[in-house]
């Protein structure tokens, strides 16, 4: 006997079948979320602990410069999911970039960590099995459908919408699937607050690849929209909706979307996905306006910039590999025109980037005689030296978007303004991981004081106190 739904003809025994396997996705994820709030429980009565133990203890001073230049090295947030460390720079739960690349699970026949592992991380704390990542890469699978209604709205907007403006309008449309807005409007209990907002972000980093190869194809490739393989992990299948089959970019994608993932909470899209839900925002909303951050030159815009500068540096020097000499005289003369040379330098790391270590072992396995990524290789060995000479310049060295252009444009993936959109894809695995611990751990509404410069006058001639909220 038929079924049928629309022209299609399905088994009553293939219903079965359908059945059994929902079931089994479904209780895994039961395991999840049991292994998660397990976790959660337990860090939650450390922290009740800390608190009524250690609440009144001073963790560190705030000076006027640092109130009046971007809160720089205030210590003022708690990210369960990364550190960043000086010296070995991001670590994931305690393990750095290179052991990361060792020791999460990779793809059949793959040497790239699966993001589905990071993710896992993450969110439990320990390491996963290649069982876990490989499981959580079929959860998301089914769980990746996207309504037509979002497409709609991103085919409203012009073509020429720069695609980051498209990706947060597709978020944004995509809240109408929001499990903790529905759950929250029928009087949910504080207590479930965390799992409405672990579904939907099950959901919405499920449903991320698909929104983002559909802007791509509408945008760069003519609205030719290729379908997505269930038989693929969640980057490679990213790689392949965007239309890229080779193996070697995949493994680009997994690598990608794994070392752009976290990077601790105070950056901008890690902060405000965090600000936001401390109003119990849904996690769409939340991660939209960290998306919004994301697009800012500041942050996300970074690796089209080295780009930028690298073509020119090439067309004015007239080779596509110059010289670590003629690359010098370059530098020097950015410099002179008051200008940064862009993917070089960091706030917090003091020696080079790991995550760009790891994309040069890529470049080397992958495409050691690309041209681009050979320029690339000769400036990290030209500009360090002349921006040592600084005295003012702390870290000479090059961060994570100093290599990250070149290996896409590679394997042809030459629409720069893009880039920022896989930056987001990533990232939505350590912001949304984030926030299923903020609600788990109860964190309250973020809300800081702040004060005048006329106050701050006062407080300085001694006429005022400067009290907190």
């Amino acid at each position: 006997m038929f079924l049928f739904k629309g022209s299609a003809e399905i088994h009553q025994s293939d219903f079965a079948m359908i059945y059994i396997h929902k079931s089994v996705i479904n209780n895994f994820m039961g395991i999840i979320k049991d292994r998660f709030k397990e976790q959660a429980d337990t860090v939650a009565a450390e922290i009740k602990s800390i608190i009524k133990e250690h609440g009144e203890k001073v963790i560190g001073e705030v000076t006027l410069s640092q109130i009046y230049q971007g809160m720089r090295g205030i210590t003022a947030l708690v990210s369960e999911t990364s550190l960043l460390d000086a010296q070995d720079g991001i670590r994931f739960r305690g393990y750095s970039i290179p052991e990361l690349r060792e020791k999460l699970p990779k793809a059949h026949g793959g040497s790239e960590p699966l993001p589905e592992g990071l993710f896992y991380l993450m969110l439990v704390g320990s390491l996963p099995s290649d069982e876990d990542a490989h499981h959580l890469s079929s959860v998301w699978q089914r769980r990746s459908h996207v309504p037509n209604h979002v497409f709609a709205t991103i085919e409203a907007l012009p073509v020429s919408t720069h695609p980051m403006t498209q990706f947060v309008v597709a978020i944004m449309s995509l809240q109408t699937e929001s499990q903790f807005a529905k759950r929250y409007a029928k009087g949910m209990s504080k207590k479930e607050y965390w799992d409405a907002v672990f579904d939907d972000t099950m959901d919405l980093i499920a449903r991320l690849p698909r929104i983002a190869a559909y802007i791509y194809r509408r945008k760069y490739k003519n609205g030719e929209h290729i379908q997505p393989n269930g038989l693929l992990d969640w980057a490679g299948n990213f790689a392949h909706m965007m239309g890229y089959e080779e193996e070697g970019f995949q493994e680009l994608m997994r690598l990608y979307m794994t070392i752009h993932a976290d990077h601790e909470g105070g950056n901008v899209s890690a902060h405000t996905t965090h600000l936001v839900g401390s109003a119990l925002s849904d996690p769409y909303l939340c991660f939209a306006a960290g998306m919004n951050g994301l697009a800012g030159p500041l942050h996300g815009l970074a690796n089209q910039e080295v780009i930028k500068w690298i073509y020119e540096l090439r067309e004015e020097i007239g080779s596509d590999i110059p010289s670590k000499e003629q690359i010098e005289e370059y530098v020097k003369k950015t410099l002179s025109e008051g200008k940064v040379v862009p993917g070089y330098g960091h706030a917090v790391l003091r020696q080079t980037d790991p995550r760009f270590t790891a994309q040069m072992e890529f470049g080397k396995k992958h495409m050691p005689d690309d041209p681009l990524v050979q320029t690339v290789w000769n400036i990290y060995e030209a500009v360090p030296p002349v921006l040592g000479s600084i005295a003012k310049i702390k870290n000479p060295w090059p961060n994570v978007d100093a290599h990250s252009g070149a290996l896409l444009v590679h394997y042809g993936m030459v629409e720069y303004e893009f880039y920022t959109v896989l930056f987001g894809v990533s990232r939505s695995l350590g912001v949304l991981a984030s926030l299923c611990w903020d609600r788990a751990l109860g964190f309250p509404l973020e809300r800081p004081k702040s004060v005048t410069t006329t106050l701050v006058k006062s407080w300085l001639e001694g006429k005022e106190e400067i009290w907190g909220d």
